[in-house]
């Protein structure tokens, strides 16, 4: 598999677990956060600010 250079940086969660590919992937860069499908990476990825994506962790975990 040959990974293009778009994908460099993403990541599955530690949870995610098993070998198939039906999970959310991340990239964390300096002022944002994506979040994408990796089972349809084409489609795009969602980005938010840093300070949304804390908030959004935060909620979750609580």
């Amino acid at each position: 598999m040959t990974r293009r250079p778009e994908d460099t940086g993403w990541f599955k969660s530690s949870f995610s677990g098993g070998a198939d590919d039906n999970c959310v992937e991340c990239r964390i860069s300096a002022d944002r956060v994506g979040v994408r499908d990796s089972k349809n990476r084409d489609a795009g990825a969602l980005w938010v600010g840093g300070e949304s994506w804390s908030a959004l962790v935060v909620a979750v975990m609580s």
